[in-house]
């Protein structure tokens, strides 16, 4: 469970607070390969505001682009397991920076953090750092075309960084691929001739297979 700061608790139980969305998006350059962090609110101009880094946990400030850019987030369920959540973000087709950021960069498996603030009805300042709700990565960001009449936006399909722990590792047991790992390493040197081995346990076996541990005719050899 979260904890909130005595201001921002008196604040809730007053209704006397508005409510924000942070995006931030690290996609990557297309020739470099280099991050190319990007952040947009939920609010109007832009801002520089503090988020709770959450990776190191330690608030840092970072600016974000508003003016309509961020149009929805769908629910983000607040769970304590490891389920693998999926998000949907929505941007403006029309917003200059977000088409810019979805067609000008990577956005393939780019890293995702949505942040929840909390903002002064009067002062228009934040209460308190915003949270981390979500982190993850993108897995699409198509740009529908629409009809005349229609609505047009860029919409992202977000899986959380839980989606990590399902990852299958491609890696085989094999000799050549456990050198590469560790050369000298001799571990799976006979992993494709020990399905053949004959293996006596007691008396000696009369089919003379080739396992080097067949030889002492096993426990039972007189």
């Amino acid at each position: 469970m979260r904890a909130f700061s005595p201001t921002l608790q008196a604040a809730l139980l007053n209704r006397t607070i508005v409510f924000r969305d942070f995006l931030w998006l690290i996609p990557r350059d297309m020739e470099t390969g280099n991050p190319a962090p990007y952040g947009f609110w939920s609010g109007a101009g832009n801002i520089t505001a503090q988020v709770v880094n959450p990776l190191s946990g330690v608030a840092v400030e970072r600016n974000f682009e508003g003016a309509g850019a961020l149009i929805s987030i769908s629910d983000i369920p607040a769970v304590s397991n490891i389920t693998v959540q999926d998000v949907t973000i929505r941007m403006s087709q029309l917003n200059a920076e977000s088409q810019a950021v979805v067609r000008g960069y990577d956005l393939k498996q780019a890293r995702v953090e949505i942040y929840s603030g909390y903002f002064d009805p009067v002062s228009r300042v934040l209460l308190e750092p915003a949270f981390c709700r979500f982190q993850g990565f993108v897995d699409t960001a198509p740009v529908t075309t629409p009809k005349e009449g229609d609505d047009g936006y860029i919409e992202l399909t977000c899986t959380s960084h839980t989606s990590e722990l399902t990852r299958i590792n491609p890696d085989t047991r094999s000799d050549d691929s456990q050198q590469l790992r560790a050369p000298g390493d001799g571990f799976f040197r006979d992993v494709v001739a020990v399905t053949e081995w004959d293996v006596s346990w007691g008396q000696a076996s009369q089919s003379g297979g080739g396992s080097p541990y067949s030889s002492g005719g096993g426990f039972g050899a007189g």
